[in-house]
Parts: structure tokens; sequence; C-alpha cells
């Protein structure tokens, strides 16, 4: 029996003070011993518990990436939940605007194995947690009690859309983006793919959109990928990094109607935008700056050139250059000492006569990949270089850099 294919009855056997010792003998289980260890347990437990803590043991090695160790090796997982739950950094700190908006009651549809529920009871928030799967709610309501907020959780099993929730100041609903055998909010799912269409999600996010509007405060995870077209006049749409890599989109009700925001963790820098027109593109200057993937979802580019003072390298491009070096927490810096017309037999003797051997290469507009380029350019040597593969004025081009924050 994998995890997968672990039955709502079955779970409960991993929180008796057998399953839990099995838990930490498993906690570094190498996977590639997973069958000889599977055997030898085997000879003094019963099967299925084995196989549910080894699966268990799994997720939770997979999980730490999002929770931590601290939190992953107490909590309990699925296969869907490990996948779909929200990163501990972002749920912390979207509980932390929930607070900053006066929420103390808050309906959490559609909530997993309680990632966002976990961090709203962290900052004083009582949570109604609903899911229509029972595996998904009996580790849901484990979590609770294994982290000590159950008196802060309460997990009930149900479909969301048959859920009031009259008399809480907030909604949170995070609809399942991926086909699954179970949709986590009311109608079943095929396949385990990604799911592109809004209406596609469960349930479908005009349906979300609609119980949003029932409260006075709500926000909506969505894809970060979704269509501006598609967001609601009356929302305000944020989109949300951690470290460089774009995460989610939330949709928020009742905050600013009609904004769109860029927020970077884990320093928690917000732009919020003005709607400013693209700026004109001009000749690579001696800077180039890289937007942050939420600022280019959130279509702030231009608020990010007008704060550094610089123009696009091309029109279709979200590259922004410049005469002079402007510290923003928005984009990267580069200082560039070469634009230069795509060639690589020209980049290859370019990079061997300055020694170069640890080549980035990052690209934007350009159908060749980093790992295309590095195997014909095969860079031998001491030092590091930046190489950018895009479009100036609409050719292909390399500029040739270094980071800003690498300078002397």
């Amino acid at each position: 029996m994998s995890a997968t294919t672990l039955p709502v009855e079955a779970f409960p056997a991993l929180l008796t003070h057998e399953g839990q010792a099995l838990l930490a003998t498993l906690r570094d289980l190498d996977p590639a011993q997973e069958l000889a260890t599977a055997t030898r347990l085997r000879r003094d437990h019963p099967a299925e518990l084995v196989s549910a803590a080894i699966g268990q043991a799994g997720l939770r090695q997979r999980a730490v990436a999002k929770f931590g160790e601290a939190d992953a090796y107490r909590m309990y997982f699925t296969p869907d939940g490990v996948e779909q739950a929200t990163r501990a950094s972002v749920a912390t700190y979207r509980a932390s605007r929930f607070a900053a908006l006066g929420v103390r009651r808050l309906a959490d549809l559609c909530c997993g194995v309680g990632g966002d529920a976990i961090a709203l009871a962290r900052a004083g928030v009582s949570v109604l947690a609903v899911d229509r799967s029972p595996l998904t709610c009996a580790v849901a309501r484990a979590n609770a009690e294994a982290l000590g907020l159950a008196e802060l959780i309460e997990v009930r099993c149900a479909d969301v859309r048959e859920t009031s929730t009259e008399g809480y100041d907030a909604v949170f609903a995070d609809p399942a983006r991926r086909g699954t055998a179970k949709g986590r909010g009311g109608s079943q799912g095929g396949g385990r793919g990604r799911i592109f269409d809004p209406e596609a999600y469960s349930p479908p996010l005009s349906w979300a959109i609609g119980a949003a509007r029932g409260a006075p405060y709500a926000a909506l995870k969505i894809a970060p990928g979704v269509p501006h077209e598609a967001i609601p006049e009356d929302a305000d749409a944020e989109w949300i990094s951690d470290g460089g890599d774009v995460k989610e989109a939330v949709l928020w009700f009742g905050t600013a109607p009609g904004a769109r925001r860029a927020t970077l963790l884990p320093g928690g820098a917000a732009l919020t935008g003005a709607h400013l027109p693209d700026p004109a593109p001009g000749p690579v200057g001696r800077w180039l700056y890289e937007p942050d993937g939420a600022v280019i979802r959130a279509h702030l580019v231009a608020d990010v050139a007008q704060r550094v003072g610089g123009r696009l390298i091309d029109p279709t491009i979200a590259y922004i250059t410049s005469d002079d070096l402007v510290p923003t927490p928005y984009a990267t810096a580069y200082e560039i000492t070469d634009v230069l017309p795509f060639n690589v037999k020209r980049l290859k003797a370019l990079l061997r006569e300055r020694d170069i051997g640890v080549l980035t290469v990052k690209k934007r507009g350009s159908p060749v990949t980093p790992e295309e380029l590095r195997k014909k350019v095969r860079p031998q040597g001491s030092g590091a270089a930046t190489v950018f593969l895009t479009r100036v004025a609409g050719a292909p081009a390399m500029l040739i850099g270094r980071p800003a924050r690498a300078l002397p």
C-alpha cells in the first residue's frame, strides 16, 4: 500500500504509539533502501502500518522544502497535500495581512492538509477549515493537534459549496488547480495535470469569487499565470515571489479594488502599480535590470523602469537598462560589459580570452536554451560571467556582464 492509496480508516494507525515510533525511526529513510527497510520492519509490525509509515516518511522529507524541518517532521501529508500546499513563508505572510485587517474568524475553504490554517492560527485567527476528502480532513485535524493549534482550528469534512460562511470576518479559498482523484472543493477532477482554465478549478473560480464577495474580506489563491482580463475589477490582485521564484497569485476582496501588487519574500517589499505605460525602448546602457518574476506577472515592469530611470532594451522584452545604478528590491542589477549580436563562436572566443569558467546563462526572447549554449561554448577558466540571450531592438543579441553585488 502506498501513501497515495492509504484509506482514511488506516490513517489513525500512524497516530498510535506504534505508528509514532515507526515514523521516528524512518526520519532519515534512504529512498534507495526503502524495499529493504520495509522487509525488515514487517517482521515486527503489520504490513499495512509499515507501508503507511514509509509513505509518510517520504512525504515528510518532501515537505521540508515548504514547511521546514521543525514542522514537516511533526506533520502528516498526502501526496496532493505536499504538492498543493502553500509554502510556509507565503502562508505566514498572508496570515499577517489578514490579521492586520482585523480578521479574527476565517473560513478556509479547500483547506487541504491545513498549511494556511496553521499559519492563520499562529497569527491568532480562529479558523474553520473545510475540505470534502475524509482523508485530507483527518490529516488536517492531526496537523492541528500535532502543532498545538487544535483549539483554533475546526476541521469540517464537507463540500465547500454547501458551507455557510455567515458570521466570519473573512474567507480564504484555494481551489484545486490540478486534476486529482478527488477535487478538494466539490467536483471530481480527472488526471493529474496542471489546470490553466480558471473555470476548471475545483470548485470553479467564478464560484470562489461569489463566495469571496459575500464576506467582509477574502483572498483567493490562483495560478500566477492567470490572464489579467480574467481578474475581476473589484479585486486587488497580488503576485507573490519567494527567493525570486513566483509562487502564486492572490485575489483580495475588500481591500483595494483594481490594485495590482507584487510582493517579494522573504523581505516583504511590495510594489503597487500606477498603471504606467511601457517606457520607450533605447540602447543598452551600462546597467541591466532583471525584474523579479512577481513584478513581471503583475505587469509592473514600467513602474520599476520609472524608479531606476530606465528604458526597455526591446518593446517585447522585460529587461530594463539605464546608465546609472539605482538600488531597488524589485529587480536584480548587472553591469554590462559587452553588447554583441548573437554568435556562439564569438562568445566562445570571448570566454576563452577572459578566462571564464563559470557561466550563468539567462534568457528572455531567445529560442536557445542555457544547457544548449553551455555545451557549445564549454567554458573553462577561473573567472565568472553572466550572459543574457535576448533581443535588442528586435535583433538576437547576447549581453555579457556580472551581478552588481559582485562589484567592489
